[in-house]
């Protein structure tokens, strides 16, 4: 398994990030890497989102397998005959009232992880850093 992993502090409540973070109809206003997410946030039900990577929009259509009220999102996306799977994950955790913690990353497994991630890794990476930072200045700035 290979994985990406990203985390940051946020100076707002838990409830507000995960607010911001769930609230998918305003991505488009703040979000520049994941610029479009469509579909109800609950287990089981399945989204469609547009990532920029590389200056490039491409859309994927993952299930989520994870939803818990202002603690997990984590998403599934694959390609046929266990090529390649991303498990995309949102962690939040409270540090105290104000600040909260984000662990945002993706594990990804599969024939043909590796020669994928050689590819995407460091795009990726920098799609969630700008990601993270978005988030921040939104949840602080509400």
């Amino acid at each position: 398994m290979r994985e990406i992993k990203t985390e940051i502090i946020i100076d707002a409540p838990l409830a507000k990030v995960w607010q911001v973070l769930t609230d998918n109809d305003k991505y488009p206003e703040w979000n520049p890497f994941v610029v479009s997410m469509q579909g109800k946030l609950a287990q089981g039900e399945k989204l469609k989102n547009v990532l920029v990577i590389d200056g490039k929009k491409e859309t994927f259509k993952p299930v989520i397998t994870a939803f818990a009220a202002e603690k997990k999102l984590e998403w599934v996306g694959k390609l046929p005959l266990g090529i390649f799977t991303g498990r995309h994950y949102f962690i939040l955790e409270k540090i105290n009232d104000g600040q909260t913690k984000l662990r945002h990353g993706e594990q990804f497994t599969g024939w043909l992880s590796g020669l994928i991630m050689n590819k995407i890794c460091e795009p990726t990476r920098n799609g969630f850093q700008k990601m993270n930072a978005a988030l921040k200045l939104r949840a602080e700035s509400i």
